[in-house]
Order: C-alpha cells, then structure tokens, then sequence
C-alpha cells in the first residue's frame, strides 16, 4: 500500500487511504501517552512545557498533523483531568487513582477524554486503549483497561439517555482534538 504521508494533502489527506488514516491516528494516541507521561512521572509545570515539549518533538519527530492530534488529546486530557479521574474512580473498586499503574492511569485518562470529548466511537476508543496497554503496560492490564472502560461508557450513555450529558459535551475543554 501506498502510504503518502509526504503529499500536500497532509497526513489525513483525500489522496491517504483509511488504513494510513487509522494507524496514523493510533501513533498520534501512542505520542499523546508519551506527552501524558512526560508530564505526569517528570511533574512538568506549566511554566516548563513549552522546552519539554520542544526537546520531545527534536529526540521524537513526526508530521504536524500527528503532532497536532496528539497535542490535543494530552492537552485536552490534562484540562479536565478532574472530571476524568472522578470517573475513573467511580469504576475502579477499591483503587484510589495514585495507586494505579502509571500508564495504565494514562492510558484510561486518555480514553476517558476522548469518550467524553471526541466524536470517536467508543468502540474504537477503547480498542486503541486496550492496544496501547498491550503495548505499554502488559496483558494483565488489558482486561482492567477493557472493564475500568467499558463501565465508564456505560455510565456515559446512562447519562446521555437521561439527558445529563449534554452540558459536559458542549464544554469541550480548551485545546482539545476533533
């Protein structure tokens, strides 16, 4: 297959083919964890971003669209961290979010947000994650992944039948993905 990454039509461009579509958003998901984690184990302050992230994207370089996508995700993520993490603790019995798994907590806030925010649909949403832990964390991880969010779409489409989540999905975090 050929992949056009390089064409004017940019990374999510009419001339790329579905299959580059998704894997190129799926190695944005991996970047956007990459940037969560820098953030979360190195304790960035906002006042020191903007060098990490230059000195991320100089040791880890990728198209603008990538880096676009990504930036919004993590961004977008970080931005509404509490809402996020007020769910993640909601379906997870007996773990305080600080005793979870680093990138598994990442890796769920990144989903969350995108469940909350984005126009993915939750099946794909949680299939990246559940990708993203195979990669990153290990097997065990997957079905605490899969559980922790299935629960969490359930809870969000309750909500949405019932008509509460409509405020949340209206106040898009600033910065956040399309």
């Amino acid at each position: 297959m050929q992949r056009v990454l390089g064409t004017p039509e940019g990374v999510f461009g009419a001339r790329e083919t579905r299959t580059d579509s998704a894997r190129e958003r799926h190695r944005a998901r991996e970047t956007a964890l990459q940037l969560l984690y820098q953030w979360d184990v190195g304790r960035i302050g906002a006042d020191e971003l903007d060098d990490a992230l230059e000195l991320f994207w100089t040791m880890h370089p990728a198209p603008a669209p990538r880096r676009d996508l990504a930036l919004g995700l993590a961004r977008g993520a970080v931005s509404a961290l509490p809402e996020i993490d007020r769910l993640i603790a909601r379906h997870t019995d007996n773990w305080r979010s600080e005793r979870l798994a680093v990138v598994d907590r990442l890796i769920m806030r990144l989903a969350v947000y995108e469940l909350l925010f984005e126009k993915t649909p939750s099946a794909v949403v949680i299939n990246e994650a559940l990708e993203l832990a195979k990669t990153f964390s290990g097997e065990r991880a997957v079905g605490f992944v899969n559980g922790v969010l299935d629960a969490v779409r359930r809870a969000l489409v309750e909500q949405d039948r019932s008509g509460t989540l409509g405020a949340q999905r209206i106040a898009k975090p600033v910065g956040g993905a399309t």
